[in-house]
């Protein structure tokens, strides 16, 4: 993968959500093990809000908040797919969690070399791994 930022287009499976992020993938993804990421199986880059842009849809999405109520789970109405979350975190400031399966423009054989970081979210613990990932 070239490193260096780039825009990458992504969408929902019906494409009725459509998006543009400028990330640089090569500095890496992240997946945690919280019970919402995990049931979702969430692989996500996490891109600065002020570089992402949200070209189609934004009725079509909906909104589901869970535990503290501050990430913004957003989803496609119609076909159920979780392209991109929202939020604000120490680590990050204000953030879009970008779905890397919803990023269009990405070959799979990039997507395979991505680096991945695991996220301890389930214990709450953002600075250490899991001890086990094998189901992230």
């Amino acid at each position: 993968m070239t490193a260096g930022p780039r825009t990458w287009h992504g969408s929902c499976h019906c494409g009725a959500v459509r998006f543009a992020a400028e990330a640089d993938l090569a500095q890496g993804t992240i997946r945690c093990n919280c019970t919402l990421c995990t049931k979702q199986r969430n692989w996500a880059a996490i891109v600065p809000a002020s570089a992402f842009r949200l070209l189609a849809g934004e009725g079509a999405l909906t909104e589901y908040r869970c535990n503290t109520r501050t990430e913004r789970h957003l989803f496609c109405a119609t076909c159920g797919v979780r392209p991109f979350g929202m939020g604000t975190s120490p680590r990050w400031g204000d953030y879009v969690a970008v779905s890397v399966h919803c990023l269009d423009d990405l070959p799979d054989d990039e997507r395979a070399a991505l680096s991945v970081t695991y996220l301890n979210g389930r214990a709450d613990d953002w600075t250490s791994p899991p001890a086990d990932v094998r189901n992230l």
